[in-house]
């Protein structure tokens, strides 16, 4: 019998994000305050500072739920994850007036101009970041917590 297996696949898809997030808030702020960077980064934090791990979590949840069904391997369930996250957090920033669509790229604080090719691009990375993330990092966690 493997008590709470939901609540521990939870926990170990949280661990990553909740570690690495306040170091990146701790990056954020040192641009912000000590190096003036011009640009409310504090906006941009706020969607993934309260929504990505607990984003983790509910993956993790759904792959623990699917697995037996789909048989996808953990590192192909995690790289679908920035295919719903990415869209959502444009969708998001758009709404909150960060995010600016435009012809040939987006603009970010009505300051920076992203060109969509470097979104492609960055869109990329991140399927292989998440997929190594998920297949190495939240499977040996699965592992440890004993439900892969």
């Amino acid at each position: 019998m493997n008590p709470h297996p939901y609540l521990r696949a939870y926990l170990a898809g949280i661990f990553l994000p909740t570690l690495v997030l306040p170091l990146l808030l701790v990056a954020f702020i040192i641009l912000r305050l000590v190096l003036h960077v011009p640009v409310p980064i504090e906006r941009a934090m706020v969607f993934p500072m309260a929504m990505v791990p607990s984003i983790f979590g509910l993956w993790n949840m759904l792959y623990l739920a699917s697995h037996r069904t789909t048989g996808a391997p953990i590192g192909f369930h995690g790289a679908i994850l920035p295919l719903l996250m990415m869209p959502a957090g444009g969708l998001v920033a758009s709404g909150l007036g960060v995010l600016t669509f435009g012809t040939r790229g987006v603009t970010w604080f009505q300051d920076f101009q992203v060109p969509y090719a470097l979104i492609g691009t960055l869109l990329l990375a991140g399927l292989a970041a998440y997929y190594l993330i998920w297949k190495y990092i939240v499977g040996s966690l699965n592992r440890m917590v004993g439900i892969a």
